[in-house]
């Protein structure tokens, strides 16, 4: 018969297991993702990486699908980081660490948790997740070169205001007279300015009663608000060209797109006839292309503010 000193470490040894396994659903995990077959074939260069040269991206898309799934079954919280080969090799260099051990990845896929491209994974499929995780690489790319803009625009020579504050504003108020003269339904607005270096797209979606009568105040995505705002700022504050479209959708009417040009800082609105001709003009060509049926081509209303502006 087991003596009474042996029960009390089997039960210790029990209770101990089970505090580690619970403890375990307390710790967050972050997997990192690669994006593309090319991404993944520079990857398998490395010696120590789990899929050699001659492995297919679709194959280990089903097998980090699979990690994932296990991981949520368990109840553990995982986060799915973009992982980018040339600045893994980056990292490495200014850290350096060997590229080509399990550890490095690890260390680096944990700091891209903080401050890289990351998702929280909630059972996306893969065909889902990846295009999810690259267009948040691009909108946070295209944030940080908008706010680098207006952080680069410096004071104005008359009166030594900070242009890029003072566009911030402006665009903060030319959103809301957008959401708010849009009307009823859900809106679809982008924002399009080119700069020397990059073609800068940010896109917001507001929901909006247009009842007089209700007091909720429209349902706007803080976030991607914030986006949109920067992206219009530096377009205000360049002074270049750019456009600015809304497309509303409210039930029972014709969908309706109104339009805006962005033109040595100032939103001017179009005409229904140059809204008309930017939506039926193929982007690439030129060429005419057939109008949308059951949408309605309107002109833009009044969202800027009167008065100089730098």
């Amino acid at each position: 018969m087991p003596r009474n000193d042996d029960r009390t470490t089997g039960a210790h040894r029990t209770r101990s297991t089970r505090r580690r396994r619970a403890l375990r659903r307390e710790v967050p995990g972050t997997v990192g993702l690669l994006a593309d077959a090319g991404d993944f074939a520079a990857m398998c260069g490395y010696r120590s990486f789990g899929f050699d040269q001659h492995a297919d991206y679709a194959d280990y898309l089903h097998h980090v699908d699979g990690l994932l799934r296990s991981f949520a079954a368990r109840g553990l919280h995982t986060t799915v980081a973009l992982f980018d080969p040339d600045e893994y090799a980056e990292y490495c260099g200014e850290n350096g660490l060997d590229p080509d051990t399990a550890q490095t990845r690890t260390r680096f896929t944990a700091e891209l948790a903080g401050s890289g491209t990351a998702l929280p994974y909630t059972g996306q499929p893969m065909d889902e997740l990846v295009p999810l995780l690259v267009d948040e690489a691009v909108r946070q790319a295209t944030w940080e070169y908008a706010t680098a803009v207006l952080a680069g625009v410096g004071r104005c020579a008359d009166c030594g205001e900070d242009i890029g504050h003072a566009s911030f504003d402006r665009a903060t108020d030319a959103v809301k007279r957008l959401v708010a003269g849009a009307g009823p339904g859900h809106h679809h607005f982008v924002c399009s300015v080119p700069t020397e270096d990059e073609q800068l797209v940010a896109v917001l979606h507001a929901d909006t009663t247009g009842d007089p009568d209700d007091p909720a105040p429209p349902r706007v995505d803080g976030r991607e608000s914030l986006d949109f705002v920067t992206v219009l700022a530096a377009g205000l504050a360049l002074g270049g060209p750019g456009g600015l479209v809304v497309r509303s959708t409210t039930e029972g009417h014709r969908d309706r797109v109104h339009g805006w040009r962005l033109d040595r800082g100032r939103l001017t609105a179009l005409s229904a006839a140059a809204v008309f001709n930017a939506y039926c003009t193929d982007a690439d060509t030129g060429d005419l292309v057939a109008p949308e049926p059951g949408v309605e081509y309107c002109p833009g209303y009044d969202v800027d503010t009167p008065g100089p502006h730098h």
